[in-house]
């Protein structure tokens, strides 16, 4: 991607799409700060949540590692999982170090600004707030469901998802990235519990409406079961905007490339299909369409991704 001048890119989100994302772009031409989700209540985060009182740290710990310098040795050990009987079980190690690190700093951002400096990391990470945000669910008959976890698990469309407390203060420094961006970009990830959290800290939707950047919406490659089943691409934007604002995200990067056929297999097998592109409709109602073959295939994993070099790529021929 040559010596240009790095573009100043804000990119919000959560989960494995974000980490995947920024593993790619942090090779080309951007300066990125990640906004993160810190709704999780699964597995490690889930316990350091409820014994310490902080926001969940899995999906920053993520972030931290696909953002270092280099993925090394000190990467694997954030990463790494006790695989004890004992209280350590389960609990990734990364997790642990962002809870001790809170613990010292007195709070959670620090703690994260602290590890990003330890992990000599490119870029800015930040918590989408700087407390616990729980997150609840109401379906399409009426229940509501809590915990991010439990969300896909109910089997029922999803109406809405709601914060707890509504009013969790966005950090200074994720207001001021996103007025100072020159890009922002949301997505991929689970989009109702890793996307769309980040948008319901008041503030945050402000002041990405107040912004002159281009703002792309990265459009997941396939349904995800118990969040967007049958989901086409309008979907997904819209149900973006019903928790945020109007064409808050105007550009769409959408995958028009085929999923190898074992791997689609392997996902139709898991109630999974690739994300339906409803180009008419998008047009129609105005949004700028970015499309391209953006699958990346792992046979290691059997696993489908973006692929986030060529997505960066296309960003900036179709938007600078």
């Amino acid at each position: 991607m040559g010596h240009a001048p790095k573009r100043r890119v804000v990119a919000i989100g959560g989960g494995t799409g974000l980490s995947s994302l920024l593993r790619g772009l942090k090779a080309g031409p951007f300066a990125i700060t990640a906004i993160v989700t810190v709704a999780d209540d699964g597995g490690s985060t889930g316990r350091l949540r409820a014994e310490m009182d902080i926001p969940a740290p899995g999906d920053i710990r993520n972030v931290l590692v696909a953002l270092a310098e280099k993925e090394s040795l000190l990467s694997a050990l954030m990463q790494y999982r006790f695989r004890t009987n004992g209280a350590l079980s389960g609990h990734a190690l990364g997790n642990l170090l962002i809870a001790a690190m809170s613990d010292i700093a007195g709070d959670f951002a620090q703690a994260v600004r602290a590890l990003s400096r330890v992990l000599a990391v490119r870029g800015v990470v930040l918590p989408a707030a700087n407390a616990p945000l729980r997150l609840k669910a109401e379906l399409a008959d009426g229940t509501v469901v809590e915990g991010e976890s439990n969300i896909p698990k109910a089997g029922r469309p999803i109406r809405r998802v709601m914060i707890d407390p509504p009013d969790a203060a966005p950090l200074p420094e994720a207001l001021q990235a996103i007025r100072e961006a020159e890009l922002i970009l949301l997505g991929p990830g689970s989009l109702y519990t890793s996307l769309i959290p980040n948008l319901l800290v008041p503030g945050l939707v402000r002041a990405i409406a107040e912004s002159r950047a281009p703002k792309a919406f990265i459009v997941n490659l396939m349904t995800q079961p118990g969040e967007t089943d049958g989901y086409t691409a309008f979907d997904h934007v819209a149900a973006v905007e019903a928790h945020s604002a109007p064409k808050l995200f105007d550009v769409l990067v959408v995958n028009t490339g085929p999923i190898p056929e074992p791997l689609a297999r392997r996902y139709r097998e898991g109630g999974q299909e690739a994300v339906r592109v409803d180009r008419e409709v998008l047009r129609a109602r105005g949004y700028r369409l970015i499309e391209d073959d953006f699958v990346l295939a792992d046979p290691k994993t059997g696993l489908i991704r973006h692929d986030a070099v060529k997505v960066g790529e296309r960003l900036l021929s179709s938007l600078f």
